[in-house]
């Protein structure tokens, strides 16, 4: 007969283990059924004051929007582009969506000679179809 020294039945019970495998499972889950389910827009990037207008529509969710500020910078796709740029990425975007209208989102108080610029460039870069983003007069 040997003699164990040191042995104690405490060393024999198992550590409680945390499986976190169907824990990530879910994650995942709900992670693709957000990026499925949701509806992706581009924006300007810029806040502006839009103008109201009685005659206002809803806008299309495919449309293109350029933002134009009070201080007459040019945004699109959350970056802030020049006349010349404008019209390359109107051009691209274009070229994957080619039906897409163009929006101009301008302040109410930027100078009417630059969203003339803006609306020439983007019918130069292939737009069909371009107009100005005011918000609906309530009656």
């Amino acid at each position: 007969m040997h003699k164990l020294t040191g042995f104690s039945f405490r060393s024999l019970r198992r550590r409680p283990e945390l499986n976190i495998a169907p824990l990530v499972d879910m994650v995942f889950l709900l992670l693709i059924f957000f990026l499925v389910s949701t509806t992706f827009s581009r924006e300007t990037g810029v806040n502006v004051r839009k103008p109201k207008a009685q005659t206002a529509q809803a806008l299309s969710r495919e449309s293109i929007l350029v933002a134009v500020t009070k201080e007459g910078t040019i945004h699109i796709h959350n970056r802030k582009v020049d006349l010349e740029a404008l019209r390359r990425v109107v051009k691209e975007t274009l070229d994957e969506r080619p039906d897409s209208p163009v929006i101009i989102v301008a302040d109410k108080s930027s100078l009417t000679g630059r969203i003339i610029d803006v609306m020439d460039e983007c019918k130069l870069a292939g737009a069909t179809r371009v107009s100005l983003a005011a918000l609906k007069e309530e009656e």
